[in-house]
């Protein structure tokens, strides 16, 4: 599986505009949703062409050094089965390209793959992302951060609403805002939600997240989420908290969660991702 990403990207160009069909839109939206559906994926797509097109001299100056990181995660969830994702993702310079596999036995099992392009300039970041995933579906976003060492945090997302198991448990159909700031010994802080503003659920994710670099080796991450929503129009409203500790050292790490209300279910759910980069 390494070689086959680092063959999809060994000799990267910027990607070409596309336009969405037909066959991203959900057969299961009204006729006016799947315009807007349409018309934001349309967005997303002109504007990760654009940012790629823009940074297209620097990216023909980028070494061709591949680094790698495989992640293993544990899924428990009451009233579920026990599940596993295997995930491993591949970086040159601003190109991210990723591969993984969830399994919840004869329940539920989907292949999905992505790709990410980090554009930065002098003060902020912009990160375009596109996800694919076995069963058709489609989704991108575009993350944005202004400033230095206090920064903006904005973010938009659509995707053609197929089935997809979400394990990054926020919204995907979503408007993200927030505050960061880069302190002093290696610690940055931020503070962001990300809301739903298509389906009318209501879902809606508070985040606050430290990192703290401890050593060149050694790096801590902690976050602390509550959300609140439904998980479609009419279903009762749920709240809930979670949890996520996380631990690098080295070229391993760690991470351990738990999560009340996951995917704005009525389940809770504890997570164990171990992951090495190489």
């Amino acid at each position: 599986m390494v070689g086959v990403l680092a063959t999809m990207l060994k000799q990267t160009q910027p990607m070409p505009c596309l336009h969405p069909t037909k066959s991203l839109m959900s057969l299961s939206v009204s006729g006016e949703s799947k315009v807007r559906s349409k018309n934001g994926m349309h967005r997303l797509l002109t504007v990760f062409c654009a940012a790629a097109a823009a940074t297209s001299s620097v990216v023909a100056e980028e070494s061709n050094v591949w680094s790698y990181k495989l992640t293993t995660s544990l899924y428990a969830t009451d009233h579920e089965r026990n599940a596993v994702d295997i995930n491993l993702r591949a970086n040159n310079g601003p190109h991210t390209v990723w591969i993984g596999q969830y399994d919840r036995g004869p329940d539920f099992k989907q292949t999905r793959t992505g790709y990410e392009y980090t554009a930065n300039y002098d003060g902020w970041q912009v990160v375009p992302s596109l996800q694919l995933a076995e069963g058709g579906f489609v989704g991108g976003s575009l993350g944005l951060q202004i400033g230095n060492p206090l920064y903006l945090i904005a973010g938009f997302g659509r995707t053609n609403l197929r089935d997809y198991y979400n394990l990054n448990f926020d919204p995907n159909d979503m408007v993200t805002w927030g505050l960061g700031a880069r302190l002093d010994n290696g610690h940055q802080v931020s503070v962001f939600t990300v809301q739903d503003n298509r389906l009318g659920t209501g879902q809606m994710i508070t985040h606050g997240v430290w990192r703290w670099q401890a050593s060149p080796l050694v790096r801590w991450t902690l976050d602390i989420a509550h959300k609140e929503g439904r998980s479609s129009p009419g279903e009762p409203r749920v709240a809930g908290n979670s949890v996520s500790v996380g631990y690098d050292r080295g070229p391993h790490f760690v991470r351990l969660a738990f999560d009340q209300k996951v995917n704005f279910s009525d389940n809770n759910q504890a997570r164990l991702a171990v992951g090495l980069r190489f």
